[in-house]
């Protein structure tokens, strides 16, 4: 037996979380911090870097008093975490030079119309589209409007990172200055087929190679901890992207699965044998990388799924919008045909129209406000199949159920709903802090706890399972209606152009 435990980090848009993870693989304890988003006068959305290492230490003390009561050692720290979010950061002294650009953040919009005339070659070299999602348009961004930014540029001590990134330089008192290949593979910089960075677009985007992090791999050594007393010397042995997190805590490495992670946007992701063709619809990107072995992926990015119910209830003045909006959903059965798309902050995959904006269709004198905030909870499911269909096509294969992992798995409405409309079975873990878990399993195999991914995926991993029920004709409609929603939107959008 081992007797010690994987301390596995969660750092979301919303939220830190935490989990303590025993041999067996289990979860032994968690715990939550809730971070807050930044909405800016000019539509921008950031996040303060030190309110983000604040709530990571406030969960890191909390394990450490359970761990300690325990009796119980902590062996290694496993890091995932919110993609495409732009840091940057003193060198010398660690000290933040700008608020966080959320991955949800806009503002890279003319510095993609800019560089349009590339959009091929970005995605040949990277698998991303040249959209506001990647995270090079952020850092391009802070380094032609911020002036500390440009200073420390010019003067060389100068750090770019993603959260993954930021955390790893706190966490080992500024000497390591490093990333994962998957959350690298989401800032539109690194080469697919080098897994290196590319210097033809970091000179695209005018960002300095020297201020860019080290690579490594998603499982093996980020260094120890020595900011936190209570974690000296304990080494940093996972980092990696949440979604990816997700997927690897899923257990399901083969071809032929997919699963979908629903938290304030969403991820569908699934393994590929190879590098995939590439495609416009849906990204390619890393999955992982363990030791000289890196396993690639499609994927399909969603902005607002549960952050639209947020804003469903946010508009409706409810006192706790995002719960009390999933609960008036549930008092009506349907949304007697209302559509809502809510694309706020632009359509990702497979449609990449960053002109879009939020549309409501279907509305009648009998509708009430109980049928917007369904509309919300179904235009989760209809975004998911979006990209499940997509990825069906892309990767020419067909998937036997979507694997489900994120907050929103916990209505069993949502989940049922998105079952009847693809017409597939839908999987739950019995844990479904499965970015943290998948974080702690590759961990897990740099201390040695398991021996291979085989060890990994025969861990317990206990399912719920959702059987569709709708009728073909009813799906049919139902999906017919929401693709007429999105092409409204999309028509609406070229007009506004």
């Amino acid at each position: 037996m081992h007797p010690g435990l994987i301390l596995a980090i969660d750092q979301g848009t919303t939220n830190t979380k935490a989990l303590l993870v025993e041999w067996s693989g289990e979860p032994v304890f968690r715990t939550t911090s809730a971070v807050t988003l930044i909405h800016t006068a000019q539509g921008y959305v950031e996040q303060d870097p030190k309110q983000l290492w604040d709530s990571v230490q406030r969960v890191i003390a909390e394990c450490t008093v359970y761990a300690s009561r325990r009796g119980n050692s902590i062996k290694a720290i496993a890091i995932s975490n919110q993609r495409e979010t732009a840091l940057a950061w003193d060198a010398t002294t660690g000290e933040p030079l700008a608020n966080a650009i959320s991955w949800q953040c806009a503002r890279s919009t003319e510095i993609c119309q800019r560089l349009s005339a590339h959009t091929d070659t970005m995605r040949a070299k990277t698998g991303l589209p040249l959209a506001t999602l990647i995270t090079a348009g952020k850092w391009a961004w802070l380094l032609e409007h911020d002036a500390g930014v440009q200073a420390h540029a010019r003067a060389g001590t100068l750090h770019l990172g993603t959260v993954d990134s930021w955390l790893i330089h706190r966490l080992t008192g500024g000497s390591v200055h490093a990333t994962d290949r998957s959350n690298a593979s989401r800032t539109g910089l690194l080469s697919l087929e080098q897994l290196t960075w590319d210097t033809g677009l970091l000179n695209l985007f005018e960002i300095p190679a020297a201020s860019m992090p080290e690579l490594r791999s998603s499982s093996g050594h980020f260094g120890v901890c020595s900011s936190i007393a209570e974690l000296a010397g304990v080494p940093i042995l996972a980092a990696i992207g949440d979604s990816h997190a997700a997927m690897f805590g899923h257990g399901q490495y083969t071809r032929g699965t997919v699963k979908a992670t629903y938290g304030t946007g969403s991820s569908l992701m699934a393994p590929t044998p190879t590098l995939a063709e590439d495609t416009p619809l849906l990204a390619r990107t890393v999955a992982w990388s363990i030791a000289d072995h890196t396993q690639f992926a499609l994927e399909g990015n969603i902005a607002m799924t549960g952050s639209a119910v947020q804003w469903v209830g946010e508009f409706l003045q409810l006192a706790d919008p995002a719960r009390e909006a999933a609960a008036l959903a549930s008092t009506v059965s349907d949304t007697n045909g209302v559509y809502f798309v809510p694309a706020m902050v632009g359509l990702g995959a497979p449609y990449w129209d960053a002109q879009a904006h939020g549309t409501i269709t279907g509305l009648g004198r009998s509708h009430t406000a109980a049928h917007l905030a369904r509309a919300a909870i179904e235009a989760i499911a209809y975004q998911v199949a979006d990209v499940f269909f997509a990825m069906e096509e892309a990767g020419h294969v067909a998937f036997l159920a979507l694997h489900a992992d994120g907050g929103a798995t916990r209505n069993h409405a949502l989940m049922q709903f998105q079952a009847d409309i693809l017409g597939r079975q839908v999987l739950l873990p019995a844990n479904d802090e499965l970015s943290a878990l998948g974080a702690s399993r590759l961990a897990g195999l740099a201390l040695g706890w398991w021996g291979s991914l085989d060890e990994i995926a025969a861990l317990p991993c206990t399912t719920e399972t959702f059987v569709p029920t709708m009728r073909a004709a009813d799906r049919d409609r139902h999906y017919t209606g929401w693709k007429a929603a999105i092409k409204r939107t999309m028509l609406r959008a070229e007009a506004c152009v």
